[in-house]
């Protein structure tokens, strides 16, 4: 290995923060948790003769349609908010990241009112089991994000947070879209891919 080699390994391990990694290894043990739920789900529906059963219903699409708009929009805004603080716009970045943690809160009040309208409880069999532990451990998930974005907000209003110094934004923003894209994976198995 030439010395060039070796200074471009350098740089990019130094590029890699410790916040931006922790999230990185901590997302993808979370990742490995949900695999194992979404594991276990298509197991039982391909076991199933009705799925879900005619006992239980179809969840209406309407609330969760909605409640996907909002998240996706969420990790937009972040994404933007993200961009600004790395150009230095700083307070355009509190702004952004307002709107994603206000966004988020949005999403959990609406899914309590989606879990009041359900048909179904949590003891009506294994597809009410699965689905209330399911979306119950990404609502816990997103109600963590919530917490880590107000977090890096009080970072950003005591000046810990800037165009050199966004590192911790970069991890909220890792975990946010994590969250979004487990929403997604719920969306579809739960509300598209079931018969109507």
């Amino acid at each position: 290995m030439s010395a060039t080699d070796l200074q471009v390994d350098e740089r990019a391990v130094r590029r890699t923060s410790s916040p931006v990694m922790g999230m990185v290894l901590f997302v993808a043990g979370e990742a490995m948790f949900f695999a194992a739920f979404f594991a276990g789900y298509f197991q039982f529906r391909s076991q199933a003769k009705v799925w879900p059963p005619a006992s239980v219903g179809t969840p209406e699409i309407s609330i969760p349609a909605v409640l996907t708009a909002i998240l996706v929009t969420s990790s937009i805004v972040l994404q933007l908010g993200l961009r600004a603080v790395a150009r230095g716009r700083v307070a355009t970045f509190e702004r952004l990241l307002l709107l994603t943690i206000l966004l988020g809160v949005c999403f959990l009040a609406l899914q309590a009112y989606d879990y009041s309208q359900l048909t179904f409880g949590i003891k009506g069999g294994i597809y009410p089991s699965l689905f209330y532990v399911m979306t119950g451990l990404h609502m816990a998930h997103v109600v963590g994000g919530v917490v880590l974005l107000s977090v890096v907000g009080a970072q950003t209003l005591t000046g810990q947070i800037s165009q050199r110094h966004h590192e911790p934004v970069e991890a909220a923003a890792i975990y946010w879209h994590f969250v979004d894209i487990v929403w997604l994976g719920l969306f579809t198995v739960y509300y598209v891919a079931v018969p109507r």
